[in-house]
């Protein structure tokens, strides 16, 4: 049985997290008083308990609460943005190569990339790790996410009885180019400058469909669709929390991975003009599902363990 401490379970990752131990019966919840939830002396007995922590909470806290751990035998699983470039955090995405995931089974701090992100590695990494595209490919980035992603206050906003018209719309921000998730999308893929990303959040709960142009002759490989569906086929092959889809015809959906924990990957458009999308849900592969799923891996459990594929 091994003793878990989730450190931020007020929050929409952490309550996540949480309700997906109630099936669990290898876990051992280890659980710290409300009132006591920020006392730093508390959290950190919380730690000396535990196999495993989960952090979910902002930065700031985040990187207290490692400080906090840092003298605990206690693996830790970042959620937030804290540590996902940081020396000696392996970045939480197994499917990115066997290097990404032996370093998640044999690490101590594992940091859970962050949901946008998710998306664009699983397109860009294998291409530039194969020498399709360069690390100067001016790449660009549409992503269209569910407002559970913006936590409990813009949920509220958009359930709120007397909410603004503009809701009812799908609404562009990161406006000044300076989203959260572009540093570790340079540092991950090892590009020589962050892409051009287009955020979306639209009226509807969970989902998140993430798109990228290529130009086929702006590629060093230059690809059919039909050969880079194939190479991201083998590149992926025997991944269960990651697959390669059929395209689809006339519409995409952003939302028809919502409850589920793996990701599709589609390859479309035509031989000159070649779109790659990843879709998933936010709150599943790009949150609370990619935390189990290394959780699962550092524990030696199947993967998939008590998650939805």
């Amino acid at each position: 049985m091994y003793k878990v401490f989730i450190d931020g379970s007020e929050g929409t990752t952490g309550l996540r997290i949480f309700e997906r131990f109630e099936k669990r019966d290898d876990i051992e919840l280890i659980k710290i008083s409300s009132e006591l939830r920020k006392d730093p002396d508390e959290r950190r007995r919380m730690f000396e308990k535990a196999d495993i922590a989960f952090l979910c909470l902002p930065d700031v806290a985040a990187i207290e609460s490692a400080e906090l751990a840092k003298d605990a035998d206690v693996k830790l699983i970042d959620t937030s943005t804290a540590h996902r470039t940081a020396d000696g955090w392996a970045y939480g995405f197994p499917e990115l190569s066997p290097e990404h995931r032996n370093a998640i089974i044999n690490g101590s701090r594992i940091a859970v990339p962050g949901c946008h992100a998710s998306g664009f590695q699983a397109i860009v990494y294998p291409l530039i790790k194969s020498g399709i595209i360069a690390e100067d490919y001016p790449l660009a980035a549409t992503s269209i996410t569910g407002y559970s992603g913006g936590g409990k206050k813009m949920i509220a906003e958009y359930e709120g009885e007397d909410r603004n018209d503009e809701l009812s719309s799908p609404r562009l921000y990161g406006l000044t180019q300076e989203h959260k998730h572009l540093k570790e999308m340079k540092h991950v893929c090892s590009l020589k400058n962050p892409p051009m990303f287009l955020p979306y959040v639209a009226d509807y709960y969970s989902g998140m469909l993430v798109t990228i142009p290529l130009v086929r002759d702006f590629m060093k490989t230059k690809l059919s669709v039909e050969k880079l569906r194939e190479f991201y086929k083998e590149y992926y092959d025997g991944n269960k929390m990651l697959r390669v889809s059929e395209a689809e015809g006339g519409f995409m959906g952003s939302n028809n991975m919502t409850g589920i924990d793996t990701m599709e990957i589609f390859v479309q458009g035509n031989d000159e003009r070649i779109t790659v999308s990843a879709r998933f849900d936010n709150l599943g592969k790009g949150a609370s599902g990619a935390a189990i799923q290394c959780m699962n891996l550092m524990l030696g459990a199947d993967e998939s363990k008590t998650l939805q594929i």
